[in-house]
C-alpha cells in the first residue's frame, strides 16, 4: 500500500492517543517525551477522568471523552488505538475514514470480516495502518529475523514462541479465547516474521485451565499449545500460560539445516548472584520492562512511516495472518482436531 505524508513539514507529528488504560498511557507518554518526531495532541477515553487525568499528567492540551470529536479534529493527524480489543476494527475504520494515519494495538480485530474492513477502510483511505507486534522492534528478535532471512541458518525447520504471564490475579478482564486472541497472537505473528516469505497451513491446538480450574466452566483458558504448519514444511510451536511465578518470560527459538538462533532472556540483566542460597538473578516481570525500547521504537517507526509516505513495517494483513492462526486454533480446540487455514471457518 502507498500511503500519503501527512502532517506539516518540518513539524512533529500530532497524534491523538484513544484509550487512555495501561498500554495507552505508556504510549502517550512516549508521544509526550521519547519521540522527537512526534506529540501528544488529544487524548480521547469515554471512561469519566480518565483522558483529562492522563493529559495532566502529560501537559497535554485536550482531553476528550468523545472519540469521534477527537477524529474530527483536522489538526490530528494520526491516532493511536488502544482501546479493548473488540473495539480496535470499528475504530481503525473510522479513523481512516477521517483521513488519520492508524497505529492500532494488536489484535486489530477478533473477526476475519472485521480484520478485512478495516485493511479495506485503511486502503480506501489511503492512509498508513500499522498493528502493535512489538517482538519485531525488540532487538534479538530481529537480529534472529535477519540472520533466517539471510539464510544463516539455512531452511527454517523446526520454529517456537512461548509468552508466560507472571500472574493469574483476577480473571475479570479475561473472555474466552483471550489466551489466543490476545496473548498468543503475538506468538503466531512472531512465528511468521522467523519464517520469512512461509505462510501457516494447519493448526492444531490443546488448552486448558491449570492455574484456574475454577474458571472453566467459564470458557477462561489459561495455558496452550499450538502447533502450527507452514508451507515451506516448517513446523512451529506457541504456547501461553498466565501464572509463570518466576517473571515475565518471552521466548523464540528457530532450528534450521545449518544451525540455531535462541531469542529473549526473563532477567532483567546479565547479573548473576552466587550466594549462600544459591544462585539467583534478578527476573522481569511486567512487559513494559521487558520491551520498553521495543514499544518506543514502534511508534517512532510509524511516526517516520506516516511523516515520509512509506509503508509501514507491520501492516493491517500482517494482523489478519495472525488472527486467522488464533481463530484456527479456537476452532481446533472447538473440534478437537486439525484446522486447514484455507478452509477455517468464520468465527
Amino acid at each position: 500500500m502507498t500511503t500519503l505524508p501527512a502532517g506539516t513539514p518540518g513539524q512533529p507529528l500530532a497524534v491523538g492517543l484513544v484509550g487512555a488504560g495501561r498500554m495507552g498511557s505508556f504510549h502517550a507518554e512516549s508521544l509526550a517525551h521519547r519521540i522527537p518526531g512526534a506529540r501528544l495532541a488529544a487524548v480521547a477515553d469515554p471512561a469519566p477522568g480518565a483522558a483529562q487525568r492522563l493529559a495532566d499528567r502529560l501537559g497535554c492540551p485536550n482531553a476528550l471523552t468523545d472519540i469521534g470529536e477527537l477524529l474530527a479534529d483536522p489538526q490530528i493527524d494520526a491516532v493511536v488505538i488502544a482501546t479493548p480489543a473488540r473495539t480496535h476494527a470499528d475504530l481503525v475504520e473510522a479513523a481512516a475514514r477521517a483521513g488519520k494515519a492508524v497505529y492500532c494495538e494488536k489484535p486489530m480485530a477478533v473477526t476475519l470480516a472485521d480484520a478485512d474492513r478495516a485493511i479495506t477502510a485503511a486502503h480506501q483511505a489511503g492512509v498508513a495502518l500499522q498493528v502493535g507486534f512489538n517482538r519485531r522492534y525488540d532487538a534479538g528478535f530481529r537480529a534472529a529475523h535477519e540472520k533466517v532471512a539471510s539464510g544463516a541458518i539455512g531452511t527454517p525447520q523446526l520454529l517456537r514462541s512461548l509468552t508466560r504471564d507472571p500472574k493469574l490475579a483476577d480473571p475479570a478482564p479475561i473472555r474466552p479465547w483471550t489466551i489466543f486472541l490476545e496473548t498468543l497472537i503475538h506468538d503466531f505473528d512472531t512465528l511468521r516474521y522467523l519464517n520469512p516469505g512461509a505462510e501457516p497451513v494447519e493448526v492444531f491446538a490443546m488448552a486448558d485451565a491449570l492455574v484456574r480450574p475454577d474458571f472453566k466452566d467459564r470458557g477462561l483458558l489459561d495455558t496452550a499449545v499450538v502447533t502450527v504448519r507452514f508451507d515451506n514444511g516448517a513446523i512451529a510451536t506457541a504456547e501461553a500460560n498466565f501464572q509463570a511465578v518466576y517473571g515475565y518470560d518471552v521466548r523464540g527459538e528457530v532450528f534450521g539445516s545449518a544451525g540455531m538462533l535462541t531469542m529473549g532472556d526473563v532477567r532483567r540483566t546479565h547479573l548473576t548472584s552466587y550466594g549462600p542460597d544459591g544462585i539467583a538473578a534478578e527476573c522481569v516481570t511486567y512487559d513494559q520492562d521487558l520491551f520498553h525500547d521495543a514499544y518506543v521504537a514502534e511508534l517512532a517507526d510509524f511516526t517516520t512511516r506516516v511523516r515520509t509516505g512509506t509503508t509501514p513495517a507491520v501492516t493491517g494483513e500482517d494482523a489478519r495472518a495472525a488472527l486467522s492462526i488464533a481463530l484456527a486454533a479456537v476452532q481446533s480446540i472447538t473440534t478437537n482436531s486439525p484446522v486447514l487455514i484455507d478452509e477455517l471457518k468464520e468465527q
